[in-house]
């Protein structure tokens, strides 16, 4: 699994990305490799391996995670239409980077794995 720096990078401002939305909580940005026409990845600002980590003190975050990516799913006229969440865990999960990150697709039929 790739480090998780590369995100840390696009919320500082140090590598470009096409950044949708960003508040205290979240950054959102197109996924550089999308697999539909609208694929944005929502990620914390602050570092949260994947979602075995989620607690207590940072469960909240997870939440706004959701809201967001429901406003922009909207914004980004899918919504009617429908979209996907996926949050993947871990390498057998299909977690590519060790970042809890969420990804939002749409704007196409999407094919269901079950």
């Amino acid at each position: 699994m790739k480090d998780g720096l590369i995100f840390k990078k696009i919320i500082n401002k140090e590598i470009s990305a096409n950044i949708i939305y960003e508040d205290q909580i979240v950054t959102a940005f197109q996924d550089i490799k999308p697999k539909a026409l609208v694929h944005i990845l929502i990620i914390p600002n602050i570092f949260i391996a994947s979602s075995n980590d989620i607690n207590e003190t940072n469960k909240h975050i997870l939440a706004h995670m959701f809201d967001i990516a429901v406003k922009i799913a909207k914004k980004q006229n899918i919504s009617q239409e429908g979209y996907k969440i996926i949050v993947n865990c871990n390498k057998n999960g299909g977690q590519e980077i060790n970042y809890l990150h969420m990804h939002l697709l749409g704007g196409e039929e999407l094919k269901s794995l079950y």
